[in-house]
C-alpha cells in the first residue's frame, strides 16, 4: 500500500480524522484505491462530502502516483456530481491527472503540475 507516513491526513493509517485512503501501484503505473465518505466528511449539502475532501483525496493520490515525496504546485479539480456519506470514492491517478467516482459515477477529475499556469 502507497503511504506518505502513518499520521498523513490523507493516508495515513493511524489518522482517523484523515481520508484513512487505500491506494496501491497498478501495472500501467498509476495508483487506484478508494477511501469512505463518514458524516464527518460532510460539506454545505447535507449528506454529501465537502469538495475539500473530494479534492484532498485526488491530490493525495496525484502525490503518491508521482512519487511518495512528490509535490504538486498547482492543481485544476472539476466537479461533476456529488458524493454521498457513506459510500467508497474510487480513485485513480498518474503522475499528472486523477479522477474520483462513487457508485460508478464520475465525480470529480483533476489535472496537476509542479508550477503554476
Amino acid at each position: 500500500m502507497l503511504s506518505h507516513h502513518e499520521l498523513c491526513f490523507g493516508c495515513g493509517r493511524t489518522n482517523l480524522f484523515g481520508l484513512l485512503l487505500e491506494l496501491e501501484r497498478q501495472d500501467d503505473g498509476s495508483a487506484k484505491g478508494r477511501c469512505f465518505i463518514k458524516q464527518d466528511h460532510q460539506g454545505a449539502e447535507r449528506g454529501y462530502a465537502h469538495d475539500g475532501v473530494i479534492a484532498a483525496a485526488l491530490i493525495e493520490a496525484l502525490s503518491l502516483a508521482a512519487g511518495a515525496r512528490a509535490r504538486r504546485r498547482h492543481l485544476t479539480v472539476d466537479f461533476t456530481a456529488s458524493a454521498p456519506v457513506g459510500t467508497f470514492v474510487e480513485v485513480q491517478a498518474w503522475p499528472d491527472h486523477a479522477q474520483a467516482s462513487t457508485n460508478g459515477e464520475l465525480i470529480a477529475t483533476a489535472t496537476a503540475s509542479d508550477t503554476g499556469r
